[in-house]
Parts: structure tokens; sequence; C-alpha cells
């Protein structure tokens, strides 16, 4: 047997101890409303499911961080490359796809044992590949630093491509890339036929041809999306994370995803930068970067859970 294996089985003994549910005498308040993390963890993305199981990326070292969303109980599952893990989805074969921020790559990440499954370099220049979705037959990854998508198709079954496969996809239309950060989160519209990508820097919500990559910006009717950061789609409603304000902005869309309406704004006092969002059950789940505090291997940093909007 090779000495990683016998890590990765070790690690994967530690961590199904650490998430064991403890009987019902143990605990007294299931599903706790704040979550603590590893000091200096510095979390960014945040994946949830299939079950009352998340997964946070660690921005210092690329780590994830696996918690039992019933006690708070967590591990770290996957030791990172050294370069940051940031936005993240899980999906339902037991895999979890992860944006390598300035590495400019995404990886592939077992669930059960932390292995990585696969691994993919975007871009050779600049570049922070931001945050991931998938979608029926692709995984889409944003990149801040560059006015393009990176698509990763999967096959049937799921099954993950070589690298020739991997492409990328300009963006075009009414797409101004700017300065600072521009494409931040990303989800599918209602209707599945298209993409949609928040401009963090310029507030605007965008509406992307996956064929072609022609972007239309979504009549929001005004409204600014500044600092948008991780995105959730439940049905038509929106929840785009607004990471300084300290706000998650709840949109109204129409199933084509070109038009919505703002119908309300969640905060909670306990937000410090949150980052991202994930469900489970009625409640919403989000890492706090704590941008403006200094990291340090002694900074506290937790996950904050809110309901979800009842509008």
């Amino acid at each position: 047997m090779h000495l990683r294996t016998i890590v990765v089985a070790v690690a994967s003994v530690l961590a199904a101890a650490l998430l064991a549910p403890p009987p019902a005498s143990a605990h007294t308040h299931a599903f706790p409303d704040r979550i603590e993390l590893p000091n200096g963890f510095m979390p960014e993305g945040i994946a949830v499911g299939p079950g009352p199981t998340a997964w946070f990326g660690s921005r210092a070292d690329g780590d994830i961080y696996q918690v039992d969303l019933r006690t708070g109980a967590g591990a770290v599952v996957s030791q990172g490359p050294g370069t940051p893990s940031v936005g993240m989805k899980s999906d339902r074969r037991g895999r979890l796809f992860v944006a390598g921020g300035p590495a400019g790559d995404g990886r592939v990440v077992s669930t059960r044992t932390g292995e990585i499954l696969a691994s993919y370099v975007f871009t050779s220049g600049p570049s922070f590949v931001n945050d991931v979705v998938l979608t029926k037959r692709s995984a889409w990854f944003t990149d801040s630093s560059n006015p393009q998508l990176y698509r990763v198709p999967l096959g049937r079954h799921g099954r993950l491509p070589g690298d020739s496969h991997v492409s990328a996809l300009p963006l075009s239309g009414d797409w101004v890339q700017g300065t600072g950060f521009a494409a931040n989160g990303i989800t599918e519209t209602p209707d599945r036929k298209a993409l949609l990508v928040v401009h963090s820097t310029l507030g605007e919500l965008h509406r992307v041809d996956p064929r072609s990559g022609v972007t239309r910006r979504v009549d929001l009717g005004g409204v600014s999306l500044v600092n948008g950061d991780g995105m959730l789609l439940d049905g038509r409603t929106l929840y785009v994370v607004q990471n300084r304000l300290n706000q998650i902005a709840v949109l109204k869309l129409d199933r084509a995803g070109r038009s919505g309406r703002l119908v309300g704004v969640l905060t909670d006092p306990d937000f410090d930068v949150p980052t991202t969002v994930a469900s489970f059950g009625r409640w919403l789940y989000l890492p706090n970067g704590r941008f403006t505090t200094p990291p340090a291997t002694d900074t506290p940093y937790w996950v904050t859970r809110v309901p979800r909007w009842r509008g």
C-alpha cells in the first residue's frame, strides 16, 4: 500500500469519527445558527448536500473542510494544493468541483476520500477562477480577471473529460470587463437555457448564452448588485450575496432570466463579509470571509445560518 493511500485512509477514518452524529443526549441544540471553522481557515466557497453535509474551501492553502450541519462538527477531509479553494459545488456522485482562484485552475475532489479525481489548468496568465455552477452537461467556471468562462464538459453519467476537451468561452455583447473584479458568482436561469453571471464591480447581472458567449444585462429596474459574490437560484428566486455590504439581495426573476425585481434584502448581525451561499431545508448558510480583518493563524472564522426569504 502506498503512503498516500495510507494517509487518505487515515484522514477518511478521522473525518468519519468527527462527523458521526452524537447520541441525542449529547447535544440539545441541533442545527446550530453559527458554525465555527478552524482559526486561520479563511473560508470562501461552500457546497451543501446531498444530505446535511457542507464543505468549505480555504483561501489560505486550499484545504477542504467538511461539516455536519446537524451538530457543527467538522474536519479537514482534503489537503489543499497550497493555492486557494474558492467557489465550489457538489454533485450527487460524491464529487466536489472547486475553483482555484489565482492558480487559474479547477479541480474535482472526492467527497468520500478527499482524493483529487481530476485537475484542469484553464489559463497560465493572470487570472482569478472564482466560482462554478453545474449544469446538466457541464461545469462552468468564472474568471474575475478575464472576460471569459471556462467549460468542463461532462460525459455520460457525469464522466470527467481529459484536458483537451476543456474550453474557454469569451464574453461579448453587453459585457464590459473594466477594472477590478468582474465575473464572480454564476448560476443558471430559471428555465435552465442560459447562465447568469454577476459583475461585482459594476453591480450588474448578465444573462450569458452558453453557446456564443453573448451577454445581455438583466433588467433589474435600476437595482445595483455591487460587491456581488456567490449566488443561489431557488426556482425563480435568486439570492445574490453582496459581500462587503453584509447582505443578500433577493430577486424574483422571469423564467428566461431576462428581467427581475428586488423583493427583499437579508442581513444578520453575525455577518462579517459573507462570500457565498448554499441552502439546506429552509435555511441559508454563508461563510464569513472577513476580508476587512487582517488574516492570522489565530483569526476566527465562522458560518452564519439565516432563514430563506419568505416573501
